[in-house]
């Protein structure tokens, strides 16, 4: 991650500042902003769902749309007439946001007596607290769906189906056929694509055992024609779906002899939705020595508080591959 240089240290330790312990609004959307902009790179499962904002006033239920399709329209035109025409159909689903946090109390000696700038830090750890989070309330939501493909077992150069997760083993190793199987049905159920692409999350140890099977099929973003418009861990492309990687894919150690099953999702363009995280989605707090019941003005804090929540809106459109590893031995759930 980018080393950032941030002097927040004069603001959160009371120098600078008025007697006060609110902060003016302008520091307060400073904070707000290191917080999201430290924090956007953990934030791998959130990136692809369809944003609503945090409702204002309005209670803890937010609303998603999901529209849909139009039937054909087969009916020769009658020239000169009108046609009815159709309306757009639309149809809400709603969900509750949770509210989260935590934060970090450092002492006057400490700020004293610290040869590095703790509050740069604490903002950089709680940055990475609070994007994990956020992730992993996402990616819990996401691998929760019906739609689901289980990588058959290679014994002795033998294909065994499977289909539970309990069976799974380090043999289950997934390939490139299981992704355009993936892509393929995410196709026929008309799943709108991102960007011309499908795009898949995936752990590292799945992504070694997949491209080393991929071989010459796999495209490395360095070959892409725009590099630059690479999403957020982007690995490479496969079959149409591009990848991003990740070390908070959806792990259980629910395997045969409890070994790891991991989770690969395959999915189209408005399958979920998420919360933002502006606007309320994530706010950092700062309170500087004096406040509250502090009446030596040994104490300071940092830290942030966020509402979240994401739904599934399509379940059709997100595909949920299990399969082994050549790490299953090993891998530990998350």
């Amino acid at each position: 991650m980018t080393n950032y240089k941030l002097n927040l240290q004069l603001f959160a330790t009371g120098e600078n500042l008025n007697t006060t312990t609110e902060l003016s609004a302008e520091m307060k959307t400073f904070y707000d902003k290191t917080l999201i902009t430290l924090a956007s790179p953990y934030l791998v499962h959130d990136q692809f769902g369809q944003k609503r904002d945090i409702p204002k006033n309005g209670g803890k239920i937010i609303e998603f749309r999901k529209f849909s399709a139009l039937p054909k329209a087969l009916q020769p035109l009658t020239e000169g007439v009108t046609p009815s025409g159709k309306k757009l159909s639309a149809s809400t689903v709603t969900s509750t946001v949770e509210q989260y946090g935590d934060y970090i109390e450092q002492t006057d000696v400490l700020e004293l007596t610290a040869v590095d700038n703790t509050i740069v830090e604490a903002t950089k750890q709680l940055a990475a607290q609070a994007g994990l989070t956020m992730d992993t309330i996402v990616r819990n939501e996401l691998v929760g769906g019906y739609n689901v493909m289980y990588v058959p077992k290679i014994v002795d150069g033998v294909e065994n189906t499977v289909n539970s997760r309990n069976l799974l083993n380090q043999s289950a190793l997934l390939r490139v056929e299981d992704v355009f199987k993936a892509a393929a049905s995410l196709k026929a159920m008309n799943a709108p694509k991102i960007d011309g692409y499908y795009v898949g999350i995936i752990h590292p140890y799945v992504a070694f055992d997949l491209m080393q099977k991929a071989g010459n099929q796999w495209m490395e973003v360095q070959k892409y024609t725009t590099p630059e418009n690479m999403l957020t861990g982007e690995i490479g492309c496969l079959g149409g779906v591009r990848f991003v990687e990740t070390t908070e894919a959806k792990i259980w150690e629910e395997g045969e002899s409890n070994c790891a099953v991991f989770a690969t999702l395959i999915m189209g363009a408005d399958a979920y939705g998420v919360t933002s995280v502006t606007g309320g989605g994530i706010e950092h707090i700062v309170k500087q020595k004096g406040y509250g019941d502090d009446p030596l003005n040994q104490r300071s804090s940092i830290g942030w508080k966020g509402l979240k929540t994401a739904k599934r809106l399509v379940e059709e459109y997100i595909i949920r591959i299990e399969s082994g590893s050549s790490f299953s031995s090993t891998a530990k759930a998350n």
